[in-house]
């Protein structure tokens, strides 16, 4: 009988014990997935049955937000599964087994019911909606494994107001029926959710705040419907800001540590806008050769040194100007023997150190190499390292340089291609005005700010152009760097022969492909596109307005950019300019008398 009550005491003793809070959000999150399978299994019956047109585009909109309420989850712990559910409608190349992978999930879908269904697509379409549920069903599976924490809980929450801010108003993954909006409102409702999980049985100082931030989005959502009229200024800086701020400080008071890792954003960064959220030693390839003053001194010696170059008359200086955000104002460069010109315009070494990958062909993916590349090249440096460090291991001043910025005093080719490494890294950082308004440091003009929701929203230019590095690097995780196909023209206004990353892969769809590049400090790196065919940033807007190459009526079947007209008005496209002249840094704002 004593067994029995024993017994007894300890099923009930463990039918009682409270579950750890991640334990509920990981409940929560299994709920979702096993909504979303349902949702998806609605959306392929419609499709089925033949329903009308009306009632499939609705079944895939509730198909999809029902995403967005595992996304948070899904993305932190399964992203490549995720991929597969939510990623771009475009084919990507994998590098290690050479082949090209076609789009799948909902924004293939999505482009074959929006803004027309057509039935003669019913085969296609069923089949991409058999490949959704199969990794839906990959999902469930991976998800049972998941290994949550408090502190991952919150990462990942943080994570995902960043991702409504690049990926969610900016309507990147809902491109065509630019659904982002109340989609956006239901990734808020689910922050709501799993952060209440939080406050049961907790005094948290700021927990009554957050929920009040986390309302005035939902509400402020269902008011401003409209995608272009949108205004993603106050919706970021009002709402996401502070919701961003408000759990990281729930964190800090509940005692849940941050996560112990280095990243491209940082993990104690508040906002995605703080001065230095970025880390530009998490974006090198060399950890164990930090970044140092001393590093940065001799690099900037180097950088402007022709020691460098294969007949001492050239220097990295002499094609990168510090007053032209270090470009040279001309289409492309001028070769090493004065007399032909390089293939591709000099871009802006400002603000280039967080990307993952170098030079209009993505050909590098550390900065060392990029030096290492260019010094090499027969037509702009034609130098050798080894011979570069035999000459300054001569010269008693860089001995003394060396010996201070690395611990052995050595001078060999890694050392001089890691300080100069050092120095370029030490030309990214940001202190716009775009970046003092995000921290509430100044005020934006009336056209500046319409500028800059043009930017995120109309344009689509930060689809591309991901806020706020501008680049291509992909967040929130910053972890990869994308290239696109414009269908850029030449001077004769036909197609570029260049064909960008295609000689480095050999991949088709990398025809015409070509990283896409910061636009911070723009008003200073004229002219334009990899092979500066464009002189002023009008032409630039003019040629995305149209469409891209295709919209030009080029031959691009591959094109990434979408060739409908953006249809902006000349009043819409000044605004884009002049939020464009706030990306720039001070430095050069105080070196021009008059800034128009």
């Amino acid at each position: 009988m004593k067994k029995i009550y024993c017994l007894f005491f300890l099923v009930v003793f463990v039918a009682c014990e409270k579950k750890s809070k991640h334990q509920e959000i990981n409940e929560l999150f299994q709920s979702d997935i096993t909504l979303l399978v349902e949702k998806v299994a609605k959306l392929k019956y419609s499709v089925q049955a033949d329903s009308t047109e009306a009632q499939i585009q609705r079944q895939f909109l509730e198909a999809h937000k029902s995403y967005k309420k595992v996304e948070m989850i899904s993305e932190y712990y399964s992203p490549a599964v995720s991929k597969s559910i939510n990623g771009p409608a475009i084919p990507e190349f994998e590098e290690n087994d050479k082949v090209t992978v076609s789009p799948e999930g909902f924004q293939v879908i999505e482009e074959l019911v929006f803004p027309k269904y057509n039935k003669e697509g019913k085969k296609e379409l069923l089949q991409e909606l058999g490949v959704l549920s199969a990794n839906l069903i990959r999902l469930e599976k991976v998800s049972r494994s998941n290994e949550l924490t408090d502190a991952h809980v919150f990462d990942a929450m943080r994570l995902e107001v960043y991702r409504i801010i690049t990926l969610g108003i900016t309507g990147f993954d809902s491109p065509v029926v630019l659904n982002s909006l109340p989609e956006a409102s239901v990734a808020l409702a689910t922050i709501e959710k799993y952060y209440r999980v939080y406050l049961e049985n907790e005094s948290v100082s700021n927990g009554k705040q957050v929920l009040e931030i986390l309302e005035k989005g939902k509400k402020y959502l269902k008011v401003n419907t409209n995608f272009n009229a949108f205004d993603r200024a106050d919706f970021i800086k009002e709402i996401l800001n502070p919701l961003s701020k408000g759990l990281y400080k729930t964190q800090a008071e509940l005692g849940i540590p941050v996560m112990k890792e280095q990243r491209g954003l940082k993990v104690t960064a508040q906002t995605l806008f703080d001065k230095d959220a970025f880390d530009p030693e998490a974006f090198s390839g060399f950890p164990d050769y930090q970044t140092t003053p001393e590093k940065i001194a001799l690099g900037k010696k180097l950088f402007n040194d022709p020691v460098l170059s294969g007949n001492n008359t050239r220097s990295c200086a002499s094609c990168h100007h510090a007053e032209k955000a270090f470009t040279d104002g001309l289409e492309t460069a001028v070769a090493l023997d004065g007399k032909l010109m390089i293939q591709r315009n000099t871009p802006t070494l400002t603000n280039i150190a967080f990307q993952r990958v170098f030079f209009a062909d993505s050909r590098v993916s550390y900065l060392e190499d990029q030096a290492i590349a260019v010094i090499k090249n027969e037509n702009e440096m034609h130098g050798s390292l080894e011979q570069s460090a035999l000459a300054i291991q001569k010269n008693a001043n860089y001995v003394k340089d060396f010996k201070k910025a690395f611990p052995k005093g050595e001078i060999n080719e890694f050392a001089i291609k890691n300080a100069l490494a050092s120095y370029i890294r030490s030309l990214s950082h940001y202190d716009s005005k775009f970046d003092e308004y995000m921290q509430n440091k100044t005020t934006f003009t009336e056209d500046e700010k319409a500028g800059f929701n043009l930017f995120t929203g109309k344009a689509k230019c930060a689809t591309c152009h991901f806020i706020p590095l501008t680049n291509g690097t992909v967040p929130p995780n910053f972890d990869r760097s994308e290239s696109e196909i414009l269908g850029t023209p030449n001077k004769a206004k036909k197609l570029d022969g260049d064909l960008g990353k295609f000689v480095i892969t050999q991949a088709a769809i990398h025809k015409n492909s070509f990283k896409t590049p910061t636009i911070r400090n723009i008003e200073f790196t004229a002219p334009y596109m990899h092979n500066g065919v464009y002189k002023t940033l009008e032409e630039v807007i003019d040629f995305y307005d149209q469409g891209g190459g295709l919209g030009l009526g080029f031959d691009v079947p591959n094109q990434t950019l979408p060739e409908d007209k953006l249809n902006l008005s000349d009043k819409e496209k000044k605004q884009l300019i002049v939020f464009m002249k706030t990306l720039t840094d001070k430095k050069y704002v105080e070196n021009v008398p008059i800034r128009k």
